[in-house]
């Protein structure tokens, strides 16, 4: 029988080869996304496409890798986790990207999505099915939705398309800023407000739900840049670029592929923003600003 001598002895020697086998490395990111609809339906967009990155990833590195989803309540909280590294990489609208990369310009965009091969998509403007607006034109005097402060399409853009067809905020009854687009929809459909703005996916989704909504005018928007933090490991970074290109549209649930992307594509969101202010210009109180 071992002593008890023995048993330490065998211990001793053999504890630091057991130590030296390495345990199966793991590579930890964090996706963050900021909820632009529902969170759970942002969660249910999202997942299904990075398990597809998880999969693919770990074939590239040879090791596993796991990424947590992250969903922010709100656009400034979702700039702020990318900004601040509490998330890896992010799905940012074009003006957050904007706003992230004045914050920090060591962020990188590592490709940006694909609309059935291009860089581009729309938003809507929309007023109820049985609503006696018929264009653009007839906006004056009239109460307008907006989505969010910080949003390309539900502000920046929107607001530039009015400008341009001759609807400032003074020729407005009110407008509101409610959020998420889908807010906007239903708000629309409902009667609370005559118009309103919101990204052309979401309005066909609630047009196919059975919401009673109708476009009156469309404009373009760039697509939405996935954008690595500053300080990302050069092969992680590498990596998530990658593979992002080698997705193509329809491949996962999302329905989108990816694009290589740069900066300069943003240059005409850029100038949206810059010149916001023109359309409030002649504004004599008359909105309801939330």
């Amino acid at each position: 029988m071992r002593t008890l001598l023995q048993t330490c002895a065998f211990l001793f020697v053999v504890t630091p080869f057991l130590g030296a086998i390495p345990a199966q490395a793991e590579v930890m990111l964090s996706f963050g996304v900021y909820a632009s609809d529902k969170p759970s339906a942002m969660v249910r967009q999202f997942r299904p496409i990075l398990n597809v990155i998880e999969v693919r990833m770990t074939e590239m590195l040879g090791e596993p890798v796991e990424i947590r989803l992250q969903v922010a309540k709100t656009y400034e909280q979702g700039i702020a986790d990318l900004v601040e590294g509490k998330v890896d990489f992010a799905r940012l609208g074009p003006a957050s990207y904007i706003e992230a990369k004045r914050a920090d310009p060591e962020v990188t965009i590592l490709a940006v999505e694909s609309n059935d091969g291009t860089k581009i998509f729309n938003g809507v403007i929309g007023v109820a099915s049985e609503s006696p607006i018929k264009s653009v034109d007839d906006l004056h005097g009239r109460s307008f939705a907006f989505g969010n402060q910080r949003s390309t399409i539900g502000r920046y853009l929107s607001q530039l398309f009015l400008l341009r067809s001759g609807v400032q905020a003074s020729d407005l009854k009110y407008y509101e800023y409610l959020g998420r687009h889908d807010k906007v929809g239903y708000a629309v459909a409902s009667g609370q407000f005559d118009a309103g703005a919101l990204k052309e996916n979401t309005f066909d989704e609630l047009v196919a739900s059975g919401v009673p909504l109708r476009a009156i005018g469309r404009f373009p928007s760039v697509t939405k840049p996935w954008i690595a933090r500053s300080g990302l490991a050069g092969n992680l970074r590498d990596a998530l670029r990658d593979v992002l290109l080698q997705i193509k549209d329809g491949e996962t649930f999302m329905k989108i592929g990816f694009l290589e992307g740069d900066d300069r594509d943003y240059t005409y969101i850029r100038e949206a923003i810059q010149s916001n202010h023109l359309f409030t210009a002649n504004q004599q109180g008359a909105e309801q600003n939330n």
